[in-house]
């Protein structure tokens, strides 16, 4: 493969970032990786286990003289980073993101960044509830899609994230901000505060025991708490960021809700066959769209 960057900073060394990594020793794509993350123990642990080709401590030095520049960080803190690596960013780098918000992002980061460099938002719509720089993996992207958002940026540095997010093995996109913003909230965001809450109301169930939920939580009780595993700090500044698209998703959810409940009540077995065999179409197409699998435990192997 064709290196596309000969020096990469990556900002921030967790899931999507070390998986970055791999994938891109694995595709050639980039010369040199540089990364750094805010913790010691983190930056040990990634020395430790060979992640990037050098580990530096602070973010300027990692992004001096790269061409391509990822903040892997939880979108609440971009805009800080940004303005801290600015005056070290080189003209014609390209600056670009794995958060899934985009005009939150968009907004915090831009403004910081000089002329002649070009941000290219990007989303990975990939990733497990693990976290930290041990829990990355080449195949992550494998068969995924990667939506980039660009406004008004040089065609060339989007078309070479493109090729670069295809060479990880991503299946790549373009999208319009708000739009992004409104599909995440209904395909990850809302899911996984509705994750949060069941486990919630399972731990504020008085007459639900803690040995209870974990000994005997079948399987849906265990997909819930798969995504309630992951990290608060990142989903925190996701619900922060993109308030009214949530807001507008979890609305619509609470009405279906709503209509569910009262056909239970009334006994209206009909309305909630006709719902489930509509929505269980819509998860066979997930499958069939290659964005998951049918396999056990949805052939999920334990990540090492």
């Amino acid at each position: 493969m064709t290196v596309i960057y000969n020096r990469v900073a990556l900002i921030g060394l967790g899931l999507i970032a070390s998986s970055m990594f791999w994938a891109m020793k694995r595709a050639g794509v980039a010369g040199e990786v540089t990364g750094y993350a805010r913790s010691p123990e983190t930056r040990a642990t990634a020395r430790e286990i060979g992640l990037c080709d050098t580990i530096c401590d602070t973010a300027v030095e990692a992004c001096k003289d790269a061409d391509l520049v990822v903040l892997c960080v939880p979108v609440g803190a971009m805009g800080a980073v940004a303005a801290e690596i600015a005056p070290v960013l080189k003209a014609g780098a390209v600056v670009s993101d794995v958060g899934s918000v985009k005009r939150a992002v968009i907004e915090a980061v831009a403004p910081h960044l000089p002329d002649g460099v070009h941000f290219v938002p990007a989303h990975p719509l990939a990733g497990t509830e693990q976290s930290g720089p041990t829990s990355g993996f080449a195949e992550l992207f494998d068969n995924r899609w990667c939506l980039l958002t660009p406004e008004a940026v040089d065609k060339t540095a989007v078309a070479d994230l493109r090729a670069f997010w295809e060479a990880l093995g991503a299946k790549v996109d373009e999208m319009e901000v708000e739009h992004h913003d409104l599909v995440l909230a209904v395909t990850s965001h809302t899911p996984h505060l509705i994750a949060y809450t069941m486990v919630g109301v399972a731990d504020d169930l008085g007459r639900v025991t803690d040995s209870e939920v974990v000994n005997f939580s079948a399987a849906g009780f265990r997909d819930f708490t798969r995504i309630a595993a992951s990290d608060p700090t990142m989903w925190r500044d996701v619900f922060l960021n993109n308030k009214e698209a949530t807001l507008e998703i979890l609305g619509r959810f609470t009405e279906e809700l709503f209509a569910l409940q009262r056909a239970i009540r009334q006994g209206d077995g009909d309305h909630l066959h006709d719902y489930f065999t509509r929505t269980r179409a819509i998860r066979r197409g997930i499958i069939e769209a290659g964005q998951d699998t049918d396999a056990p435990n949805f052939g999920r192997t334990k990540q090492t």
